[in-house]
């Protein structure tokens, strides 16, 4: 993507960095950000708390957010560059990162908007995957995410489908709870803890990952207003739920059997992977673009394919899309530039033949084989 030539170009023909080149300076930015922060949490938070949506000129949550951002994109490196992965995400939690909801990053808008598509429109509903998990997992916490339907179920719709009526998608499938008033989520502790979960399971302690992978829950049980989370941690006999469409057409086997509880050992690794990613996923709802970008970096939580490939084959339906093609405007305003990023996209797939601008094509640290 154009990045770094954007600072001293103010033309649409910008010529393009790789993704390693992108998260290199990210680093860099995010660095000296962190750095001038350091430097100025005394600042009293009544001089900025009119600009500040987010924090109310609390510069020492500022803080903690920028060292949990970074730690967010270490971790996304962590297939293609673990050494830069585990580095830079030791250097964030010692920097300190959210460990508190009350330290949760949030925009409080003077209203969200997203509850025009929601309520006022009813243009979507929620997806079908996060509820089959969670009422496999008997999840309390759906009750305060969720609208049941109009039979009083917590069922969503599948990804993909052709919606032959509104009117009976409205009422058939659950909606988000979403009120003028919400705030637009950034980043809260859940996450954050989940995220050093995974640290500590691939390069430290497995206790420690098992202690700050419960935490993680009952931090994300705790933001919700729901309680329950030691028992909900303690069930053995849970996994996710299959899939079954109130409108009938489109019905489907669970993908996954993983259960909650941590189990101990190191050649339980890939399992345990699973269980932080698939509990952060339900924890950080809605931030889907950060669900999608987890869920192509380490393969879970484990989707149910879209029923119709209507990619024209240039999309693995049982991986999914890996990557947005750019838009038209890059072709008519910056060809000669994106021609020569295209070229070097490496979108090799297992199969050998997907590759170029398609939304089957591998972003970079998207490198985990779909054997793992």
């Amino acid at each position: 993507m154009p990045y770094s030539k954007l600072e001293s170009n103010e033309s649409v023909y910008v010529e393009y960095d790789s993704q390693e080149a992108v998260y290199t300076k990210m680093f860099e930015e995010l660095d000296e950000a962190i750095e001038i922060l350091g430097r100025n949490t005394t600042l009293p938070a009544e001089a900025w708390s009119r600009y500040d949506g987010v924090y109310y000129g609390n510069i020492a949550q500022w803080l903690k957010y920028a060292n949990s951002l970074k730690l967010r994109m270490a971790m996304r490196l962590s297939y293609v560059k673990s050494d830069v992965a585990r580095a830079k995400a030791a250097e964030a939690i010692a920097g300190g990162v959210i460990e508190a909801n009350a330290d949760n990053a949030a925009m409080h808008a003077a209203e969200n908007r997203t509850t025009l598509i929601y309520n006022d429109w009813g243009d979507h509903r929620v997806g079908a995957d996060i509820l089959c998990y969670m009422n496999g997992y008997k999840d309390p916490r759906m009750e305060k995410m969720f609208l049941a339907n109009d039979v009083g179920d917590y069922v969503g719709i599948r990804i993909g489908i052709d919606v032959t009526s509104k009117s009976q998608a409205v009422s058939k499938y659950s909606n988000m709870i979403v009120a003028s008033d919400t705030p637009y989520l950034w980043f809260n502790a859940a996450e954050a803890t989940f995220l050093r979960a995974e640290y500590e399971l691939r390069w430290g302690s497995e206790e420690t990952a098992r202690s700050l992978y419960e935490a993680a829950v009952r931090l994300s049980f705790e933001e919700r207003g729901a309680s329950g989370a030691d028992a909900y941690l303690a069930q053995t006999d849970v996994k996710p739920a299959p899939y079954t469409d109130p409108v009938g057409n489109y019905s489907a086997m669970a993908q996954s059997d993983i259960g909650i509880p941590w189990v101990d050992g190191a050649e339980n690794f890939e399992r345990n992977l699973e269980r932080i990613i698939v509990q952060k996923w339900i924890a950080i709802f809605p931030l889907g673009v950060e669900a999608w970008s987890e869920h192509r970096r380490t393969g879970y939580p484990k989707l149910l394919p879209v029923p119709t490939d209507k990619s024209g084959g240039t999309v693995d339906v049982a991986q999914g899309a890996r990557r947005l093609p750019y838009p038209v405007e890059e072709y008519q305003q910056n060809n000669a530039n994106l021609q020569l990023a295209i070229q070097t996209l490496d979108g090799e797939q297992q199969n050998g033949n997907r590759t170029g601008d398609v939304m089957g094509t591998r972003v970079w640290w998207d490198c985990k084989s779909y054997n793992n």
